[in-house]
């Protein structure tokens, strides 16, 4: 009987081999060289522009939630701090110095290795569920590279890498963009997705009371990731 279930498991574990391999072929991408220099910054300057940048920077607050409405935050830019909640854990979260961020499960404050822990998951989280919000505002961050791709249908996208900070430096995103310089969707080569030039949708747009444009929602081929009860607004 033993004998049997592992034979079955390999045959499993064999086709699943394939199956990726087959995937891998045919859907990775080789991640495509650019042209740096003023150009790529001007169509990055571009992009922000048509996002009302200017709103964006005046923006304190910025509230929403991740992971089918599992993951809340509240962001408040000028103290730089995030209040982050999920399942039973709360943590507020001091972007500045991490070291001085509270953790808290049920109401009760956490100590020692269970808090540093808990808050480490909270960055985690903030610099993955963020950037799902906030994307096109970080291309003039701190250690982000901008170069122009010319496209098969005649336009230029702009690859945007990020060499430092966040939770995993060196992913890299090609932007698409509609004639006036508003993002439709970026190209994806990460380190947690196997596969290069996946794409996401960046076309479901909203105007938030502080008067920036953010995200609703994307689409990632079948899944769809939800913003939640998104705001974007000062006191």
């Amino acid at each position: 009987m033993i004998r049997k279930i592992l034979k079955v498991l390999g045959i499993l574990v064999a086709l699943l081999i394939i199956a990726f391999i087959t995937i891998y072929a045919v859907y990775n991408e080789k991640l495509p060289e650019g042209r740096s220099g003023a150009d790529a910054d001007t169509l990055a300057e571009k992009m922000l522009s048509t996002l009302n940048y200017d709103k964006f920077k005046e923006t304190r607050f910025l509230e929403w939630s991740f992971r089918g409405d599992v993951n809340h935050f509240k962001w408040d830019k000028e103290k730089r701090t995030v209040e982050v909640s999920w399942d039973d854990y709360l943590v507020n979260l001091d972007l500045i110095s991490t070291g001085s961020s509270k953790a808290f499960k049920k109401g009760e404050r956490l100590m020692d290795i269970e808090s540093e822990a808990i808050i480490e998951k909270a960055v985690d989280y903030f610099n993955n569920d963020s950037f799902w919000l906030v994307a096109p505002y970080k291309v003039f961050d701190s250690g982000v590279q901008r170069s122009i791709v010319p496209l098969p249908d005649g336009t230029d996208g702009l690859l945007v890498t990020y060499t430092q900070g966040g939770s995993t430096p060196g992913d890299s995103y090609l932007w698409m963009l509609q004639p006036n310089g508003f993002p439709k969707s970026f190209k994806m080569w990460v380190n947690v997705i196997p596969i290069g030039g996946i794409e996401s949708t960046w076309d479901d747009w909203a105007v938030m009371e502080s008067g920036a444009f953010l995200p609703k929602s994307h689409e990632l081929g079948p899944v769809k990731l939800m913003m939640g009860d998104l705001r974007a607004y000062n006191p």
